[in-house]
C-alpha cells in the first residue's frame, strides 16, 4: 500500500472515532444515570450497556487484535449490565480504550495494514479491523445519538454550524 495512502486510512479512521466517541459524551452530559440504564423493553440495550459493548469490542479488535494486548473481552457481561456502573465511568472506560486505541492506528503502516491477523474467529487484514471497529462505532453512535434525542427532546447541535449563512446554499 502506499505510504500516503496508508497515512490518510489510519489518520481519517483516527477521527472518526475521536470524533464519535466525543459525540457519545456529549450525549452523556445530557442524561442523568437512570436515562443511561433505561430499555423500552428487555430485548433492547440500554445506552449503558453500548458503551460497555463498544469498549469491549474497540479492546478486543484493536488493543489485542493489532496491538497485542491480552484478550479479556467477555462480550456477554457488555449485555447483561443493568445499573451497575455509573455514567462518568462507563465513560472513562471507553474513552481510555478509545484513546489507546488511536495510539495503535496511527502507527499501522501500508505492510501492517495488509497483514492478516486472527480476530474472533474472523482472519482479516489489519486494515479490515480498522475498518470493522470505525463502521460498528458509527453504528452504535448513531443509537446514542438517537436515545438520547428521544430521551431529551433536546437538538444535540451536531450539525448547527451548517445552519450558518456561510454554510447556506445560494439561490441561483
Amino acid at each position: 500500500m502506499n505510504p500516503d495512502l496508508a497515512f490518510v486510512f489510519t489518520d481519517s479512521c483516527a477521527r472518526r472515532l475521536a470524533q464519535s466517541c466525543s459525540r457519545i459524551a456529549h450525549c452523556l452530559e445530557l442524561l442523568n444515570e437512570e436515562q443511561v440504564w433505561v430499555r423500552g423493553s428487555e430485548n433492547e440495550n440500554a445506552i449503558g450497556n453500548l458503551l460497555l459493548h463498544l469498549a469491549g469490542n474497540v479492546r478486543q479488535w484493536i488493543l489485542a487484535g493489532l496491538g497485542g494486548k491480552p484478550d479479556v473481552r467477555v462480550r456477554e457481561r457488555e449485555f447483561s449490565a443493568r445499573g451497575d456502573i455509573a455514567k462518568a465511568d462507563l465513560l472513562e472506560r471507553l474513552q481510555t480504550t478509545v484513546d489507546d486505541a488511536l495510539v495503535v492506528i496511527r502507527k499501522l503502516d501500508g505492510e501492517a495494514l495488509a497483514r492478516t491477523v486472527k480476530i474472533q474467529s474472523y482472519q482479516v487484514t489489519a486494515l479490515e479491523a480498522v475498518l470493522h471497529v470505525v463502521e460498528h462505532f458509527a453504528l452504535h453512535t448513531g443509537q446514542i445519538i438517537f436515545a438520547t434525542k428521544m430521551l431529551t427532546h433536546a437538538d444535540l447541535g451536531f450539525y448547527k454550524h451548517l445552519n450558518q449563512p456561510s454554510h447556506q446554499e445560494k439561490t441561483p
